[in-house]
């Protein structure tokens, strides 16, 4: 799958940042080329990468055939991924002012909201090497609200933003992860209708079934890999298995 054939180049691995730029290229049919970030291993922190994405997270594009021709362009940050390809591909993204900015805060709702808090969740609640009662309150609790916030605007609104558009696709794959942050969609009706229909999609399903051959989120973790993932010292995994 070379360059040439593939017009984007996405950085990717299958976490709920990954399948945002997956699900809305499945969406707008354009033709991509997976390279994998294997965020495990730190493949996120090589200068090749950090080249690409300074903030050395993934996902990042980099489109070798933009609007009008010219050098590559290259974008990071899965909110700004996903308003450029709207605007590439006259798709999902509301042309005018108010139908735009509707859209556009719900995006921005999900980048810094549900998705920092939802993976601070799976964090404490799944991953962390000693489980503190108060970071998993606090970020269950927060979670909660942010769902009762999504149920309340679609009880209105078959979609986050009126008619479906990339604020669903920002926040549908990490709400597939909602038992990792101790919901349950049976409390907020709304949005596991939401959810189920979103889910239906076709698009939808392909760019989530991107690379399910790349990570096995059942396989534990080896220490290292927690090391280099979350930042840990030496002295906070030996402070887990006491």
């Amino acid at each position: 799958m070379g360059h040439y054939k593939h017009m984007i180049d996405v950085y990717f691995w299958p976490t709920g940042n990954g399948k945002k730029i997956t699900i809305m290229l499945e969406e707008c049919g354009l033709p991509y080329n997976v390279i994998p970030v294997n965020i495990n291993k730190g493949d996120q922190s090589t200068p090749e990468y950090d080249a690409i994405n300074p903030n050395n997270k993934m996902p990042a594009i980099i489109d070798r055939a933009p609007a009008g021709g010219g050098t590559p362009i290259t974008v990071f940050e899965s909110g700004a991924i996903l308003q450029y390809l709207a605007e590439k591909s006259g798709r999902l993204l509301p042309g005018d002012t108010a139908g735009k900015y509707r859209v556009l805060q719900w995006v921005y709702w999900q980048v810094g909201g549900l998705g920092p808090m939802a993976g601070q969740a799976h964090h404490f609640l799944r991953y962390a090497p000693e489980r503190i009662e108060y970071p998993m309150h606090r970020f269950r609790t927060e979670v909660t609200r942010l769902y009762k916030v999504m149920d309340k605007q679609l009880a209105r609104n078959e979609y986050l933003a009126g008619d479906y558009s990339i604020a669903d696709i920002a926040a549908w794959p990490w709400v597939v992860r909602h038992d990792w942050q101790g919901q349950d969609l049976n409390d907020t009706p709304n949005v596991k209708r939401w959810f189920e229909t979103v889910g239906s999609r076709p698009a939808v399903q392909r760019g989530a079934d991107v690379g399910k051959d790349l990570a096995n989120f059942a396989a534990p973790m080896s220490d290292e890999d927690r090391k280099r993932l979350f930042n840990l010292r030496d002295e906070d995994l030996k402070q887990a298995v006491k």
